[in-house]
């Protein structure tokens, strides 16, 4: 039965006496990753940690410097073709997420640094209108290739491979097995001790498209991420929606323990995941709150996804605006066209910013892979433009609902 009066939860009183006891006495979490133990694919003196730049302080400012997280500013989160300042975007996701997870993870007594690197990263890879996007892109990818794009996937791919920052596994795990749309009520780590173990994932993911339901990160401070990833979005897409006037207010919605509005469901979950979780080798939630979780989100899709205009309308045209970008682009670089943007300005700007991309060995790789690359790089405004400049006499534009619309 669905309750009126959901209160503000406080800790359990003897956690949160253990919590008091164990930073008094200086104790972590006996499963919190040490720094001693981070790996990486190479063995580069520079990356070594120091006082001034600890192990997963060093993955932070590597992440925050790419120019995949810059372009976090302009991809949406949910509403796409709007312009209101007001709306979230992907980097504000990021950051929300970032906060909620060391907001855990410094209850916990887990290494929030680790736990940043993660939340910063997690999203890079991630195309332009957010999931439909995404859908829309792998959709282009899978029918010339057989495999599948994932933007969990990408974004190691991105900060792997395409900039090469040396970023440590554990980070790169948690940004894998991030995944928010896969609910667990109990979290428990996996065992990815190499980058060959990673690899394989990246693989398994890419050729098969239930692998990626399979992945559990190999850290507690992965599994805090990817638990805190559904907080942060739950209600403030709620927030987002009333202002976008899509819900009126948040009365639609039905809670028993986790509340409706944006700040109940934050401090309702962190609590119980604490309570749940305080010293145990996995992160968990009750099962009356997991059940209010799966109901949430359940509900934002019905109320919120669903109806929004990535579904229907102006959504329909993005994806076959998709498919037209990708068939030109495909065909730019298969005929070696050098004015091609995918060359001019995806390859060369590769070339020039990841320190060791060769254009050559680059462009010798799979054209379909290049292309994803380029077109999962965008930004909402770069992929209109450079449609507009690509089809100049094509009817099909995206009309944003601009700043005025609702003035006379």
């Amino acid at each position: 039965m669905e309750r009126t009066d959901i209160p503000y939860l406080s800790l359990d009183p003897d956690i949160e006496a253990a919590i008091r006891a164990d930073r008094a006495a200086g104790r972590l979490h006996p499963h919190r990753f040490d720094d001693a133990n981070v790996v990486r694919r190479e063995r580069n003196p520079h990356d070594d940690a120091t006082l001034t730049r600890p192990a997963f302080a060093r993955d932070i400012e590597k992440i925050l410097n790419v120019p995949a997280y810059n372009r976090y500013a302009d991809k949406t989160q949910v509403f796409s073709f709007v312009e209101n300042d007001d709306i979230s975007r992907r980097g504000l996701h990021v950051q929300l997420v970032s906060r909620v997870a060391r907001g855990i993870g410094s209850l916990l007594g887990l290494n929030c640094e680790l736990i940043e690197a993660i939340a910063l990263g997690h999203d890079v890879g991630h195309t332009p209108f957010g999931h439909a996007g995404e859908r829309y892109l792998n959709a282009c990818y899978h029918a010339r290739t057989g495999r599948y794009f994932n933007h969990n996937v990408h974004s190691v791919r991105v900060l792997d491979q395409l900039y090469r920052r040396n970023i440590s596994l554990q980070t790169l795990d948690g940004v894998l097995c991030h995944n928010g749309e896969f609910a667990q009520q109990v979290l428990s780590m996996g065992d990815t001790r190499d980058f060959a173990a990673l690899d394989s994932l990246v693989e398994a993911c890419t050729a098969d498209e239930r692998a990626i339901k399979t992945l559990r990160p190999s850290t507690l401070e992965g599994c805090v991420v990817r638990v805190a990833d559904m907080i942060a979005y739950i209600g403030k897409d709620r927030q987002d929606a009333i202002d976008m006037g899509v819900l009126h207010s948040l009365a639609p919605f039905e809670s028993t323990v986790m509340g409706k509005a944006n700040a109940q469901i934050i401090n309702n979950l962190t609590v119980d995941i604490v309570n749940s979780s305080y010293g145990c080798d996995r992160i968990a939630l009750s099962e009356e709150m997991f059940a209010d979780l799966k109901r949430a989100k359940r509900q934002n899709y019905e109320l919120i996804y669903e109806r929004e205009g990535m579904v229907n309308g102006a959504g329909n045209i993005v994806g076959e605006m998709f498919e037209e970008l990708y068939e030109r682009l495909l065909s730019d670089l298969e005929a070696g066209d050098e004015s091609s943007p995918v060359l001019k300005h995806h390859i060369a700007s590769l070339e020039a910013k990841s320190r060791t991309m060769s254009a050559t060995d680059y462009l010798a790789s799979d054209p379909n892979q290049i292309v994803v690359d380029y077109m999962a790089s965008m930004t909402d405004s770069y992929f209109m433009a450079l449609y507009a400049h690509l089809f100049p006499k094509s009817g099909k534009r995206i009309l944003a609902r601009g700043y005025c619309s609702d003035l006379a």
